[in-house]
């Protein structure tokens, strides 16, 4: 249920804001969504694994805080992740 290097790599590379940015929020949602995604999946095949589900459910609730914490600091930099990442809000 993880992302492989090179996946992580790429959403780093495409989400960045600097040339030694690994750490923005705008990088931390992409790799979490890109893994909620993942999860998704599995789930949908695999109904009964409740811990899979959970897991799934705390990084939702980190990336919710993430995208909180951007919309309130750059809310011109949260629209503009939420449109990439084609998330509902």
């Amino acid at each position: 249920m993880t992302i492989t290097k090179e996946r992580r790599r790429e959403l780093i590379e495409q989400y960045r804001r600097s040339a030694n940015d690994v750490g923005s929020p705008e990088v931390q949602i992409a790799v979490l969504t890109s893994r909620i995604r993942m999860l998704t999946e599995h789930l949908k095949a695999h109904r009964k694994d409740f811990a899979g589900r959970r897991g799934m459910l705390m990084m939702v609730g980190r990336r919710r805080r993430l995208l909180d914490y951007l919309k309130r600091m750059a809310p011109d930099r949260y629209i503009e992740i939420v449109q990439k990442l084609e998330l509902r809000r």
